[in-house]
């Protein structure tokens, strides 16, 4: 039977294949070490959980909650953003709860996009900023998501050469996967040539909390002066407090936007559980010493991912913010490409990471390495693949002798 339109514009999960052989790696008794999925290992704080088990035992917020969030979650968010990037917003226009950055990603796409609708894209990026607008029907136009000059020399050309011209700008930074970050100038120059040629800007910052160098929290786009007129930026809570089976997000900025994401959105879903919503808002409106913890626990393990892969000889760039190690594939791997590399460290070495391919095709030299694990188990990750990459010529010698027989 033929699939269905929208299903055939999506390529095939990549990912899928590594899981698969995690599973079954696990079930013949294997211990996999998953660095692969960025799903928090860390619990969610404790007054965040007490909240949340207070407010559901009354029975009146056991009922339909609102699509675009309770006042006092939006008022939580916008207060946010006043205290950590001194942006105003208006709780009432300007920002709207999502279930997550993922689905207010989809939703937008879906509220903005007409069919042939001209997308730039980073690649490699998450994928639901692509493939998002793929379900809507637009077209991705990919562009190089490190943040220089050249990114806007390739807006230019984009601008001249995509018909019709492009429909909107996605920006992601502190970057997944690359953890690429982007100063204010950067933003600035993103929002001046966003006005020139009347792009919308999309930008993702979920890993606004999650950085390294104290001197250099990440910026917001909306901090520069105008961005409110082009720009909505997406947050999450899943990261920054440990949520991310709560799905707890936010969309923020320009009225028009926000508008028709929250028009979409009351024709799909009643919005998170209320008690979510409000747990939500009492972490929010916390003092911020959970958001330290989590953030320095991200820094040990970096630390500790970086020297014992280093001298076990497979070098990881230090990231200098989100949850993430973005790897160059060791040199003699390259000629397999990130999914082959990944395969063979779940069954070589017990070690599960992410294909950079999943992330775009300029992303097929390098894999993802989450922070997910603790420290010990990083350090037990960075034996098994010494192992490994101690038998390379081995290993290659038999997969180019396997390949040569299919």
């Amino acid at each position: 039977m033929e699939e269905f339109h929208k299903v055939r514009r999506l390529p095939p999960y990549v990912f899928e294949q590594v899981n698969r052989l995690k599973a079954s790696a696990r079930a013949a008794g294997a211990d996999i070490i998953d660095l692969g999925m960025g799903n928090p290992d860390l619990p969610t704080p404790k007054a965040v959980v007490d909240k949340l088990c207070d407010v559901v035992r009354d029975p009146r917020t056991h009922r339909y909650s609102s699509s675009r969030g309770i006042p006092g979650l939006r008022k939580a968010q916008a207060a946010y953003y006043a205290r950590r990037f001194g942006v105003k917003l208006n709780p009432d226009t300007q920002v709207i709860a999502t279930l997550g950055s993922k689905e207010g990603f989809a939703n937008m796409a879906q509220a903005i996009t007409a069919p042939g609708d001209v997308i730039l894209c980073p690649d490699p990026t998450y994928p639901i900023h692509a493939f998002g607008f793929l379900m809507a029907g637009g077209v991705i136009r990919s562009m190089s998501v490190k943040p220089d000059d050249q990114f806007f020399v390739a807006i230019e050309r984009a601008v001249r050469h995509s018909i019709p011209k492009p429909l909107a700008l996605i920006l992601n930074y502190p970057s997944n996967p690359t953890a690429y970050t982007a100063d204010l100038d950067f933003y600035k120059e993103a929002v001046a040539q966003a006005k020139k040629h009347d792009i919308i800007i999309l930008s993702d910052l979920a890993y606004s909390e999650i950085y390294f160098d104290d001197n250099a929290p990440p910026p917001s786009v909306l901090q520069v002066p105008g961005a409110m007129d082009v720009a909505v930026e997406f947050t999450s809570m899943s990261k920054t407090f440990s949520m991310p089976g709560w799905r707890m997000g936010f969309a923020v900025g320009n009225e028009r936007l926000i508008a028709a994401l929250s028009r979409v959105k009351s024709y799909l879903d009643y919005g998170a559980f209320t008690p979510i919503q409000v747990a939500a808002s009492a972490a929010l409106n916390g003092d911020g010493s959970d958001i330290e913890e989590v953030r320095s626990i991200y820094k040990r393990r970096r630390d500790v991912l970086v020297d014992s892969f280093g001298k076990a000889g497979f070098d990881v760039p230090p990231p200098a913010a989100t949850m993430f190690a973005w790897a160059p594939i060791p040199e003699k791997f390259k000629p397999l490409g990130s999914l082959e590399f990944s395969k063979l460290l779940v069954e070589k070495a017990d070690v599960a990471v992410a294909p950079g391919v999943g992330f775009g095709e300029q992303g097929d030299d390098y894999v993802r390495i989450a922070l997910v694990e603790n420290e010990h188990r990083i350090r037990q990750a960075a034996r098994n693949i010494k192992r490994f990459l101690a038998t390379a010529d081995e290993t290659m010698h038999n997969v180019i002798a396997l390949n040569a027989r299919r």
